[in-house]
Parts: C-alpha cells; structure tokens; sequence
C-alpha cells in the first residue's frame, strides 16, 4: 500500500537524516586530496601485469587480485567506463552502490574513498584520480535508452554487454549488480534531477582502483544514458592491470572515514 507522507514527516526525516550525516562526517578527513597530476605518471614497467584498448562500446572482464589495481585512462576522447565486479571466490558478494554512498555519506567518490560489497567489505580503494567526475546513481544504457537516443542507429549498450561478459564466467543476468560509470559528470540539482556537467571529465583523465579482496571485474565502454553527444561514437579505453605498492599505515582510503575502517576490519576478519 502507498503511504502518503506529509511535508512535516518529509522535513523531520530530512533533519534526522542530515544530523546523523554531520556526525558521520565529523570522522572524515579535513581536507580532501586534490585530483591526481595529468597526465598520468608511468607505471613502473616490472609491476605491469597485462595493458589492453578496450573498443569503444565494447566490453572487458578480467581477475583482479587482492594488492593488484587497475589503471582506467581515457586517452583517445572523454569516454564514459561502466564497471561492475565480484567477489572471485563467491560471486554471491558483489560491488554495492547504495551501502558506498550510505556509509560514505557522499555519493562523490574518487581519490581516498572506498567501494563496498553487499557484505560489507571493501572492494576496491580509488588510490588515484584526476577528475572525481564519476556515477554511482544512474546505472549503463539499456536497448530501450539507446533506440530512444539514437534512433535507427547500430549501437552496443551496457546491460547487453554486461550479459555477455557475465555469461562467459558462469553468471547469469540476475547476477549483475549495480553498476559504476566512471568518466561520468552527472550532477544532482536541486530539484533532485540528474544533470550531465561535461566539463568535469575531459581526455586524459585517468583512474586507479586497488583491489581489496580478489575479484572478478568486467567492464563496458558504452556511451553513459545521459551523455549529451546526439551521435553514437564511443571512445577506446585503455586498461592497465599492475601490482599496486603496498598501503602505508595512514593509507587515506584506509581512514577516512569509521565506516571505511569497519570496512576493513570486515576484510581482516574474513580473510583470516
């Protein structure tokens, strides 16, 4: 049954909701990192581990171990990566969107923030990042977004490419969780809209995501649903896969917040 909700319960949720982020936020740093230098520093050639040009549209999967990252660049055009991921050993645990922004009380994530599974562990650690352009909110483009987009057009989408890719390591659709598009401007208005900000990620942005426990990633190279470009021309993306230095004791992703610390308290312990 709906609930109708008055605009007095709206407001007091809203003020409950707002006090216990500002306590949440009082554990968080100061001062944020600034954005990662451009362009992007060498990879140490001895920690390479594999380098791949994902197609434009196209789609990617590969095993990433705990203490490996890996590098997502745009290098040839601005370009929008969609990324999904389990967990290698149990594909029941999975990336989680909605628990990363709730327990991180920000749905701005980039350099020093953590992403979490559905069982309350850390994923990855955003180790760098030249933009802090990316989306956790609005999901890839679907058959149905792009016929509307770009209409008689040939083009790949997200969720088909996300199918197959799944399909290829023994999963299934239900199996794909939400999704992160990196490269992706969206702003959320006042009136609680989403809105394309194109200036906030341009060619040469690059992003590095430092595995937390083993995984399997796979990620998809289409146009983001709200990309403003009317012509369906997906850029390549280059992938790098390298051994990640080992994180020092005050290792930001690892304090920045209590909950990001509870985070990996929960790897420790089920790791042990």
């Amino acid at each position: 049954m709906h609930v109708r909700r008055s605009a007095e319960e709206i407001a007091a949720n809203r003020q409950r909701y707002e006090e216990h982020q500002k306590k949440g936020l009082e554990f968080a740093p100061k001062a944020l990192p600034t954005p990662s230098p451009l362009p992007a520093p060498a990879i140490e050639p001895t920690a390479i581990i594999h380098r791949e040009m994902i197609p434009g549209g196209w789609y990617w999967s590969t095993r990433l171990n705990r203490g490996e990252a890996l590098r997502i660049e745009q290098q040839d055009g601005a370009s929008t990566v969609a990324l999904i991921a389990w967990n290698a050993n149990d594909t029941s645990e999975r990336l989680n969107l909605v628990d990363t922004v709730k327990v991180q009380w920000t749905t701005a994530l980039g350099k020093g923030r953590v992403i979490f599974s559905d069982m309350g562990r850390v994923m990855f650690s955003m180790i760098e990042d030249s933009c802090g352009a990316h989306d956790c909110l609005m999901g890839g483009s679907t058959a149905a977004s792009n016929a509307a987009k770009y209409p008689g057009a040939k083009t790949r989408n997200t969720r088909d490419n996300f199918i197959l890719a799944a399909g290829k390591i023994g999963l299934d659709r239900r199996d794909i969780p939400g999704v992160l598009n990196l490269f992706a401007p969206v702003h959320i208005d006042d009136a609680g809209g989403f809105r394309w900000q194109g200036k906030m990620s341009n060619s040469g942005d690059y992003a590095e995501m430092r595995a937390e426990i083993d995984m399997l990633i796979c990620l998809s190279t289409c146009p983001h649903p709200l990309d403003p470009n009317s012509v369906y021309a997906p850029a390549p993306v280059s992938v790098t896969r390298f051994r990640a230095a080992a994180p020092a004791a005050d290792d930001l992703s690892r304090t920045a917040t209590a909950e990001a610390a509870r985070g990996f308290e929960n790897n420790a312990m089920m790791q042990a």
